[in-house]
């Protein structure tokens, strides 16, 4: 069933389009289809941040149209407008498809026939995107842990400097204390903040703790806390 918009230039067709996208994420199903594309053809500008749902779908629609990554057939869409002319843009339409006999808006191939190479490259795109979405959204841990000396003579300064001196992407040391473990002995207790996906607590104490130089003053090291943040 074809969804009807009134003039999205005016504040009654944004207003209306902004409650419809209230619960949606797309104009029709639950992926970017040539629905989206022809509501999004209908806009001269960018929708005003004031309407926030339609802003939303805007820039995100723009963005997949920039990776080529709207390819689902819609059901169906109409846009009233009276500045904005109902046939698709000229740098989308397919020059070689064959006219319509009817208005049917499912009848025109907004992108044309995508070859195998141009289908890879967008699956490319799109995975690319996807790997960097999940970096960023990756979860973040708080580790405290227990670096203990050889003896009572091990400089505990030198021994905090070469936890410290452990730097990589993803890592952030925290606060510190010495605490006493007896016969004069103090462990080192330490917190650290990582970004799970790209920091491993244990190859970390292997990599780095229990090799020169961190192995001349840390004897061993344990995981007391690991919590999720």
């Amino acid at each position: 069933m074809a969804v009807s918009f009134s003039n999205v230039s005016s504040e009654a067709g944004l207003k209306k389009l902004d409650d419809y996208l209230l619960s949606r994420s797309y104009i029709t199903g639950y992926q970017a289809s040539k629905d989206d594309l022809a509501v999004y053809s209908a806009f001269s500008t960018a929708p005003s941040s004031s309407y926030t749902n339609v802003a939303r779908w805007y820039t995100h629609i723009d963005a997949l149209l920039r990776l080529s990554g709207v390819t689902a057939v819609g059901q169906g869409v109409k846009v009233e407008s009276s500045a904005v002319p109902e046939a698709a843009t000229p740098d989308v339409v397919d020059a070689k498809a064959p006219a319509a006999d009817d208005d049917d808006d499912d009848d025109v191939d907004l992108f044309g026939e995508e070859t195998e190479e141009e289908k890879k490259a967008a699956e490319e795109r799109a995975a690319a995107v996807k790997a960097s979405s999940k970096k960023k959204e990756s979860g973040k841990s708080s580790v405290l842990l227990d670096v203990k000396p050889w003896d009572d003579e091990t400089d505990m300064t030198k021994l905090e400097e070469a936890v410290r001196n452990v730097k990589m992407e993803g890592l952030l040391w925290g606060a510190s204390k010495l605490v006493p473990v007896g016969y004069g002995i103090k462990k080192l207790q330490i917190m650290m903040t990582i970004v799970d996906d790209l920091v491993s607590v244990d190859s970390l104490i292997e990599d780095y703790f229990y090799t020169e130089p961190a192995n001349e003053y840390i004897q061993s090291c344990d995981i007391v806390a690991f919590n999720k943040i």
